[in-house]
């Protein structure tokens, strides 16, 4: 288990550590006057669209007080929805709601809230009350994520995601986030969410944990995590890739859905990834960067040549 190997060991199996990722690779490859683009969901969204890379359905943006009653008029005409705040991280003041009925707003644990709630939360997001640095924000409406099939009973109250990090344009590591009770309905493996490395070459599950702790089902639906394999991986690992062109960062994390229409989208981008993924995975990245740091040529090459590397070099 990474998390409780000596230094010795961590180093022979290449685990990068924070200061590490800090000035090797986010500082070195990841001009700091491109961070708003992907610090800033809304940005984010609107430059993978003008990119042509597909994202969830944008139903509305919220950018003053005095517009945040508003907010009705375009919840109306959707059965599901969530809003969330543009500067936010780690899953903070994201509120996704399923449908609406006569008991009101129905949360994704099941749970109502009315539209003074609302209203509130949205009020709430433009004060900056979840944005990094406290910083005055936007609240974005977008479209509520059906997700593949494929994750049926393999998350609890939210949206399962994944979470890849590309380095200079190549995919190089993936894992699969899955939601818990105890983790809120979020994403996030620090609030107890299960993080399961996934081939990256080839979409399939290898290992999976909670808590840093090896787990091999769902700790709240029971589902075995060992048979995971997604769908169509190569078009997810070329969605991933191309997020390098459209956002210019060297060393960046990509965290896209599967919606069981529209296939892959990016949900947002990451200047700083975390380094939870080689625990999920049982592997460090240092030698696939290193990898990737080592090959030479005058021709950049392609989305698709890179893929086809991922897929031809690393497991």
């Amino acid at each position: 288990m990474l998390a409780f190997a000596n230094p010795f060991e961590l180093r022979r199996r290449g685990v990068m550590g924070m200061n590490q990722r800090n000035f090797s690779y986010v500082a070195r490859y990841n001009d700091r006057k491109l961070y708003p683009n992907v610090d800033d969901k809304l940005k984010t969204k609107e430059l993978a669209m003008e990119y042509g890379l597909a994202v969830p359905e944008l139903l509305g943006v919220i950018r003053y007080q005095h517009d945040v009653r508003d907010i009705e008029k375009i919840l109306d005409r959707h059965h599901g929805f969530c809003i969330k705040p543009a500067k936010g991280s780690g899953g903070k003041g994201i509120l996704v709601i399923l449908e609406k009925n006569e008991n009101g707003y129905k949360k994704a644990s099941g749970e109502y809230v009315n539209s003074d709630e609302i209203i509130r939360h949205t009020s709430n997001i433009l004060a900056g009350l979840f944005s990094l640095g406290g910083t005055a924000d936007v609240a974005m409406i977008e479209a509520l994520i059906e997700f593949d099939p494929v994750f049926d009973g393999l998350s609890h109250e939210g949206v399962p995601d994944l979470r890849l990090i590309v380095f200079q344009g190549y995919p190089v590591m993936s894992m699969l986030r899955l939601a818990t009770h105890a983790s809120d309905g979020k994403a996030n493996l620090h609030q107890g969410a299960v993080g399961v490395g996934i081939c990256v070459s080839q979409g399939r599950a290898r290992s999976a944990v909670q808590y840093d702790r090896p787990v091999t089902a769902h700790p709240d639906t029971g589902k075995q995590l060992a048979n995971i394999q997604v769908d169509n991986w190569p078009s997810l690992l070329h969605l991933a890739a191309s997020c390098y062109e459209m956002s210019g960062l060297g060393y960046l994390g990509a965290d896209i859905v599967l919606d069981k229409k529209r296939g892959p989208l990016v949900l947002e981008l990451n200047a700083r990834p975390g380094l939870a993924i080689q625990t999920a995975n049982q592997k460090g990245l240092l030698p696939r960067l290193k990898e990737i740091e080592g090959k030479t040529g005058r021709r950049r090459p392609s989305v698709e040549d890179r893929v086809d590397y991922v897929i031809s070099n690393f497991d």
